[in-house]
C-alpha cells in the first residue's frame, strides 16, 4: 500500500546573516524566547519543521563572514519569522551557566549582535499522515510546535513533552484530536522520564494507518525511540525521525541533519 505521506530532503543555499537581539520573553523560569532582528533576515526561510540553523555569538560586530564563522556557535531550530519585516524567533532551554548559547539568550543586552547561518537543508513532510506521534524534551519543543502547524483540524495523534515539573510545563497547541501530555522528570536526569514513557508503549498503543514519528531529546533517547517506532510499531524507517538534540557533558554536540 502506498503511504499517504513521505519525508523529502531538500538542499538549500547556505547564507550567513548578522542580526541583533531585540526582545526576550521568559515562558518558564528556565525557558526563554528571543526575537532577533536585522535587514539580513529579509528573505530568510526555513521550510522544514526540524530545520537547524547555526547561531554565532561574536564578542563584537564581525567585519566579515569569516570573522562571524570563527565565533562560538550552536545549532537551534527556527520557531517563527517574518522574511519581509526581518525578524526571527528562537527558544532556548537554560540548563545553567555552562556553554555559550543559553547564557547569551538569558543575559545578553538588548541590541547585542549575533549571526545565523543556514539552514543548509530541510526535511519536508509531503502529504498527510494518518496519525502523528511527537516526543521530546525542552530542546525539541520548537520543532514540535512547528510540526503542529502542519496538522489539519482533523489530525489525530499524541505529543509527549518532557519537562522538570508543573512549573516548567511548555504547552503545545495542537488540534483537538492530538493529545498533549507533559511528562515530569522531577530530579531524574533529562530524557529518563521520556524514555520510560516510550518503553511503556506497546504494539497495541500504535495508532492505525501511516504514522509520522518524531522523537528528539538528550542523545540517550535514540535507543528507546527506535525501539518503539521501528521494533514495536514497525513504522517505516523513512517515515520517522529519531535523534539526539544534545548530549550530556558535550556542550558543542549538535544534532545530525
Amino acid at each position: 500500500m502506498t503511504s499517504p505521506f513521505t519525508l523529502e530532503r531538500r538542499g538549500l543555499e547556505l547564507r550567513f546573516r548578522t542580526v541583533h537581539l531585540e526582545a526576550r520573553q521568559w515562558l518558564t523560569p528556565d525557558y526563554v524566547r528571543v526575537r532577533l532582528r536585522g535587514a539580513d533576515l529579509r528573505g530568510f526561510d526555513s521550510p522544514g519543521a526540524d530545520d537547524h540553523i547555526r547561531i554565532f555569538f561574536p564578542d563584537d560586530v564581525p567585519s566579515s563572514v569569516d570573522e562571524l564563522r570563527a565565533a562560538p556557535s550552536r545549532e537551534y531550530t527556527p520557531l517563527a519569522w517574518d522574511a519581509d519585516e526581518g525578524w526571527l524567533d528562537l527558544e532556548f532551554a537554560i540548563h545553567g551557566a555552562d556553554g555559550v548559547a543559553a547564557p547569551w539568550a538569558a543575559t545578553a543586552e538588548l541590541g547585542a549582535t549575533a549571526g545565523i547561518g543556514g539552514p543548509r537543508g530541510s526535511m519536508l513532510v509531503s502529504g498527510r499522515p494518518d496519525a502523528w506521534f511527537l516526543a521530546g524534551d525542552e530542546t525539541a519543543v520548537p520543532a514540535m510546535r512547528r510540526f503542529t502547524h502542519l496538522m489539519d483540524r482533523d489530525a489525530v495523534g499524541q505529543i509527549l513533552v518532557e519537562v522538570a515539573d508543573a512549573e516548567h510545563e511548555l504547552p503545545v497547541d495542537a488540534p483537538a484530536g492530538v493529545t498533549v501530555t507533559q511528562v515530569h522528570r522531577g530530579e531524574a536526569a533529562p530524557g529518563t522520564a521520556l524514555a520510560a514513557r516510550l518503553d511503556a508503549l506497546g504494539p497495541d498503543d500504535r495508532p492505525t494507518g501511516a504514522v509520522f514519528g518524531f522523537v528528539a531529546a538528550e542523545q540517550a533517547i535514540v535507543r528507546p525511540g527506535r525501539a518503539l517506532l521501528l521494533d514495536r510499531w514497525h513504522l517505516d524507517a523513512d517515515a520517522v525521525v529519531v535523534k539526539g538534540y544534545w548530549k550530556r557533558g558535550e556542550t558543542e554536540y549538535h544534532a545530525p541533519h
